[in-house]
């Protein structure tokens, strides 16, 4: 009897001693704070895609989730010489749980130090060159179709509203893209859809810049679609460049323009912001804060690519200021429609990055 009790009582207490180790673990676990190393491929400042990425890791280091060191690389010619140096002497300290750089100009850099460091974890946002090639490795990249579908909606129910100046009653948008790309043309192609989903005889003048600084090439592009094609509202979506058709708009003042990325209305100049209707965006902080969201669930994506689109929160459209004041409720009341309606599913928007047939769609709807 007695050596029953003894026996019952070891058990008891190696079972409170289990529970007490797994509360241990699993508070470690649930409280872990992430050593994080942010570099800039430029500088902050540029009120797009490194001030978003920035503004979200601030938050989860406000909020006691990660410790933050940003590294400005700068984004000169001469300063690229030093981001491949930059990356191997971070990885080489050993001090950070995650690595975060992004857009386009990263991965080569990136994919030789993730293989020479595979211990050490890296995220890229909005690229997916060597996507899968290194298991260390994540890439974030974004739905930009889904967002272009918003933009189309709401570019083709402005471009009918004759009551708003400088809307013509000819149903004629126009798209200056960057490089004709399948990135570029996910934008194109919801764009696209998105304006057929409320006119399908709609036309939409499409052209390319071939870069993404000229904004001359843009505001020429610009003034010839609102000149000779009677366009009266133009979404640039080729970085810098693009905003040469807002250049054009303004001078015409015929016209209306779409920002793209970040909200354009507040990094503008007060007489381009002033007829700036909307942006398009990519949520590049909102995708970091979802990846730490992922981790603290147990749940790690490193070797393989991931896709946010409006649900994750990796993408959306401006619906303060000039969309609010400007837009009439019927057209305000559609977009929220199109964007609950792609949020469950009900609506699926064709992918350029899919190996769609951006030419023939393209073609069909040149005015």
């Amino acid at each position: 009897m007695k050596v029953r009790n003894k026996m019952k009582k070891l058990f008891t207490i190696l079972l409170a001693l289990v529970m007490v180790l797994s509360a241990v673990t699993f508070a470690s676990a649930e409280d872990k704070v992430y050593n994080v190393c942010y570099l800039v491929n430029g500088n902050l400042g540029d009120k797009s895609f490194f001030d978003s990425a920035e503004a979200g890791l601030e938050e989860l280091q406000a909020a006691g989730r990660i410790t933050l060191r940003t590294i400005e690389m700068g984004g000169t010619e001469e300063d690229q010489a030093g981001w491949l140096s930059t990356l191997y002497e971070v990885a080489e300290s050993e001090e950070y749980d995650v690595i975060v750089c992004g857009t386009y100009q990263m991965p080569d850099y990136l994919k030789e130090v993730a293989e020479a460091y595979p211990n050490q974890k890296f995220v890229i946002f909005d690229d997916d060159t060597y996507a899968g090639a290194c298991s260390n490795v994540l890439n974030i990249v974004y739905k930009q179709n889904d967002m272009g579908y918003l933009v189309g909606v709401f570019a083709a129910c402005m471009t009918a509203d004759t009551n708003v100046p400088n809307i013509n009653a000819d149903a004629v948008v126009g798209f200056i893209g960057g490089v004709d790309s399948p990135v570029i043309n996910d934008f194109l192609i919801g764009f696209i859809e998105g304006a057929q989903s409320v006119n399908p005889d709609i036309k939409i003048d499409t052209r390319y810049t071939n870069n993404y600084v000229d904004t001359a090439i843009a505001k020429e592009y610009g003034l010839s679609m609102i000149n000779d094609n009677k366009c009266d509202i133009i979404w640039g979506v080729a970085g810098n460049s693009g905003n040469g058709g807002c250049e054009a708009a303004l001078e015409t003042g015929k016209a209306w323009f779409i920002g793209v990325d970040s909200d354009q209305e507040l990094t503008f100049s007060p007489d381009l912001a002033a007829i700036t209707l909307t942006s398009g965006l990519k949520n590049i902080g909102a995708s970091l804060i979802w990846f730490f969201d992922e981790l603290d669930a147990g749940v790690e994506h490193y070797g393989t690519k991931v896709t946010l689109g409006l649900v994750e929160g990796g993408v959306g459209i401006v619906t303060d200021k000039n969309f609010a004041k400007i837009a009439s409720p019927e057209t305000q009341a559609k977009v929220a429609a199109a964007e609950a309606a792609i949020r469950a599913g009900e609506i699926v928007v064709d992918s350029a990055l899919d190996g769609f047939d951006v030419a023939a769609v393209r073609d069909a709807v040149r005015p």
